[in-house]
């Protein structure tokens, strides 16, 4: 039995290790909830999030801030009045990681 991506936590990576497959990236995309995508390069994941107003955007924003802080791994945000972007991508190695996922799953349970 695996282990749901929100009771993981992110593993160090400061480079080294290989980027997931883009087999691989697909298998845990699926795991994900809808609306995330890997991006055409297979480096880096996204997704739209959008929201009833700058107030509740900022607190999603934030709260992904420190999900970050918490995993050590962070994405990168394009926060606008009603939405944010989020994307994740491991910088270190060039490419996707479970960290990724860990870290979209654990935005996602935010909204649960």
């Amino acid at each position: 039995m695996s282990t749901k991506l929100t009771e993981k936590h992110c593993k160090p990576c400061e480079g080294g290790a290989e980027p997931l497959s883009r087999d691989a990236a697909e298998k845990l995309l699926g795991e994900l909830p809808d609306g995330w995508a890997i991006d055409e390069s297979g480096k880096e994941i996204s997704k739209d999030f959008e929201f009833r107003g700058f107030h509740r955007t900022m607190s999603f924003v934030n709260a992904v801030a420190w999900i970050a802080n918490e995993e050590g791994h962070h994405p990168d945000l394009e926060v606008g009045y009603k939405h944010c972007r989020v994307r994740y991508s491991t910088h270190a190695i060039g490419g996707l990681s479970e960290n990724d996922f860990i870290c979209a799953a654990k935005s996602e349970a935010l909204l649960m």
